[in-house]
């Protein structure tokens, strides 16, 4: 692939985008405007709301960065509660509707367009919380993430992450188990033309080990975490836990 695998996934997702793609909508400004008073969700993974006990009592005045968190479904809700909000995404369309958004609702919004793979543009404590909804799936190596994510965050900072437990990786029709683990579409030409034929973008699974580990690697302490479902199909009707989100945080 002579395209870096990162650039195909962000010109799939703008495509998503364009074509209607759930997380892709932004918020209504009714939904914003009831967050301003206090009624509010976001959501780490498909289904299950984030705790509100996960976040200070009162978000007025820290540094909030949604990481990969484009689309202005969970940032604008930050900047009604009256954080001071950044987003960094590799999908220009996503951070349009950012953009847009805050127009609309009279906040302002730091955006930038960039490849979390690489060293994260900021300095080193910067953030009092990291908001990171499902996406590392779209990234082969984890752990540098989470150690960018230490590196940026203030002492006693929040990082919040959703992430994929591999169970949909298995499966291709969610009937059959049809897929071996890992699986990482460039290392594997059968998956790579299992994920071209599906428009999925370039996905990877990834273990336990990486995601929770990687966070532990990088000197994050786990305060809590809880188990989500995908929202549709048959492994939902089964019930049967393909997501999970954590609570961690730099001491």
């Amino acid at each position: 692939m002579k395209e870096k695998y990162t650039e195909v996934n962000s010109k799939t997702i703008d495509r998503w985008v364009e074509e209607g793609w759930v997380w892709g909508k932004p918020i209504s400004i009714d939904t914003f405007h009831k967050a301003q008073k206090g009624i509010w969700d976001v959501l780490l993974t498909p289904t299950k709301p984030m705790p509100h006990e996960w976040f200070p009592s009162s978000l007025e005045g820290l540094k909030v960065l949604g990481l990969a968190s484009g689309g202005a479904q969970q940032m604008p809700i930050f900047a009604a509660l009256k954080a001071e909000c950044s987003v960094l995404d590799f999908s220009k369309k996503q951070l349009e509707s950012e953009i847009v958004f805050a127009k609309e609702a009279g906040y302002e919004i730091q955006t930038l367009h960039f490849d979390m793979t690489n060293k994260l543009p900021f300095e080193d404590e910067t953030f009092d919380i990291i908001f990171h909804p499902v996406a590392n799936c779209y990234v082969e190596e984890v752990e540098g993430i989470f150690k960018e994510c230490y590196r940026i965050l203030k002492r006693g900072g929040i990082f919040v992450g959703g992430f994929d437990n591999g169970f949909n990786y298995v499966t291709n029709d969610e009937i059959t188990i049809s897929n071996k683990l890992p699986y990482n579409p460039l290392k594997n030409e059968e998956q790579m033309q299992q994920a071209l034929a599906s428009d999925d973008g370039i996905q990877f699974s990834h273990t336990l080990e990486e995601q929770l580990g990687g966070q532990l690697k990088a000197g994050f302490i786990l305060t809590d975490i809880y188990e989500d479902t995908n929202g549709e199909g048959r492994l939902e009707d089964l019930r049967i836990p393909t997501f999970f989100a954590t609570r961690s945080i730099k001491k």
